[in-house]
């Protein structure tokens, strides 16, 4: 690389925001020849928030964090400064509110008569600890594309830990058995604690504004040119002695069309595929409209890119099957304090400790999480703001006669109400935003190793992807970390950085933390 060379990043989500921050801090490269090029009006991707006390507000998920783990994550936020406390990290920052704030869930699952769920055994038979070890011990190529219940049989999933586990990371029974494996060893250290939630760490606000927006500051005063409204439609390339070269990003801003040349020493990083690719949002009034990628062409460059090189991965085993990769969440605004106040008596927990609280014979398979208030930077003191989601919104509620997928606002309060006994009073003026997500789990999708790509592929001169559908070894997806993983493996590749990326933390070769996972499976 030389001082004239420029980077171009497709997609404004956290993987690329971090591979320029690792190309300016490890790389030395010039903040002012990056540009983030985005199709949406905001940077973020898929770690958002906005709203206000008003019109409501509204996440699309939430994604949970350890301090445990977390290895490149966490390399590059002890380097980005907190927009909250002066002379303190991001990393600090985090550290020192989960120190005050500690997670110990007293509800963690609730049953069909509003009891709270003993979780002091997960249940298992002897029969699912010789399944569960049995595929935890599986190597990758033997479990191939199989979902776990190719592996585990059909009294497991009615187990408090299967309950538990699935409601914390978001797997169906139908989804990969190699990322269920993964999980099951990249979050061993969460095994013996599950039921409590205890390993769990969140930011001080919502992710968008705790981790987002202090990044994007740091890039902006580097220099970092971010493009917004931009969508890329297309890449101009060449191959030559097997290596693919990008020459030019085909792109439209404003209703025209742009092409940027690429020249030779200039790099480019692409978040090819989008887990919330497709969303809508509803109302109190009305249920979210059914998008697909065909509304959005959110996944059409990774398949034009994909056609005919295997190398570039196979889109379609993670975008072919919305019936099997969607799931809807919910964000609620409150300006009466009764639900919080009845959510305390009943849980046990101060917002902010407990984390889920999963009603596990629901139809829709609720969750909900009351967050440390405010989680919102604008938010006045006398609005609350939670968190819901639902794994099973295509099936008939249990106080609403209709798929949750059909509901609006109103309706999904009156189910969660009536799940938590509560009048609906305590939901009085409330704003309740549901968000349908068609791709939500799509990385989980069961697919075989050659169908993602490595972040920098075979033959590749200056092309790197970047994305929560790229191939690491051992390293688990629907995770920031993984996102930033890749951002630096790419980065590091391409620069020829001599800096060691982070390695994956191998808590699951801990004879302590093994021997305490085998304690609790045998509860």
């Amino acid at each position: 690389m030389n001082k004239q060379s420029k980077a171009y990043l497709l997609g404004g989500g956290i993987g690329s925001l971090a591979a320029a921050a690792f190309m300016i801090r490890d790389g030395k490269f010039p903040g002012e020849n990056i540009s983030i090029l985005e199709a949406m009006p905001i940077m973020g991707g898929s770690l958002d928030g906005a709203g206000d006390p008003d019109r409501g507000y509204s996440m699309r998920g939430g994604r949970m964090l350890t301090t445990d783990n977390y290895e490149c994550t966490w390399d590059l936020y002890k380097s980005i400064p907190s927009l909250n406390f002066k002379n303190k990290t991001v990393f600090d920052e985090t550290v020192e509110f989960n120190e005050k704030h500690r997670a110990n869930s007293k509800a963690r699952l609730v049953d069909s008569r509003r009891a709270k769920v003993p979780v002091s055994s997960m249940g298992f038979s002897m029969q699912d600890r010789v399944e569960l070890l049995k595929l935890s011990n599986a190597d990758e190529d033997t479990l191939g594309a199989d979902c776990i219940t190719d592996w585990l049989s059909p009294a497991f999933f009615d187990t408090e830990f299967w309950y538990m586990w699935a409601t914390t990371f978001a797997f169906q029974p139908w989804h990969s058995a190699v990322e269920f494996k993964r999980y099951l060893h990249r979050f061993m250290l969460e095994f013996s604690r599950i039921e409590t939630l205890a390993g769990v760490k969140r930011t001080v606000y919502n992710q968008y504004d705790s981790l987002v927006r202090p990044l994007q500051a740091w890039l902006e005063a580097q220099g970092v040119r971010f493009v917004t409204n931009c969508t890329v439609t297309d890449l101009d390339h060449h191959s030559e002695a097997g290596i693919f070269t990008v020459t030019g990003i085909h792109c439209r801003r404003q209703g025209n069309s742009e092409i940027i040349e690429v020249n030779d020493g200039d790099l480019v990083f692409f978040q090819n595929g989008s887990m919330t690719d497709a969303s809508s949002l509803g109302s109190m009034a009305s249920a979210p409209v059914k998008l697909t990628k065909a509304d959005s062409g959110g996944w059409m460059l990774w398949e034009k890119l994909a056609a005919g090189r295997p190398e570039f991965g196979n889109p379609a085993a993670f975008n072919s099957s919305i019936a099997q990769s969607f799931w809807e969440s919910f964000t609620v605004t409150l300006k009466n304090p009764a639900f919080f106040n009845q959510m305390f008596q009943f849980s046990g927990n101060e917002a902010g400790t407990g984390g889920l609280v999963t009603f596990k014979d629901s139809n829709w398979l609720m969750s909900i999480v009351l967050a440390h208030q405010p989680h919102f930077p604008n938010q006045p003191e006398d609005v609350q703001v939670f968190w819901g989601y639902a794994l099973s919104p295509n099936r008939v509620g249990d106080f609403v006669a209709k798929p949750m997928a059909n509901c609006n606002g109103e309706e999904i309060l009156r189910e969660l109400c009536g799940h938590l006994r509560f009048d609906l009073d305590t939901v009085e003026s409330a704003n309740c935003i549901p968000c349908r997500m068609p791709y939500i789990t799509s990385m989980f999708m069961p697919r075989m190793r050659s169908d993602r790509p490595l972040p920098v592929p075979p033959g590749s001169k200056n092309l790197a992807f970047i994305s929560q559908f790229v191939e690491i070894p051992d390293d688990v997806v629907f995770t920031v970390e993984y996102s930033v993983r890749a951002a630096q493996m790419a980065v590091y590749q391409l620069l020829g950085i001599d800096r060691q990326v982070p390695p994956v933390s191998p808590l699951d070769k801990s004879i302590r933390v093994q021997f305490e996972a085998l304690i609790k499976s045998l509860k």
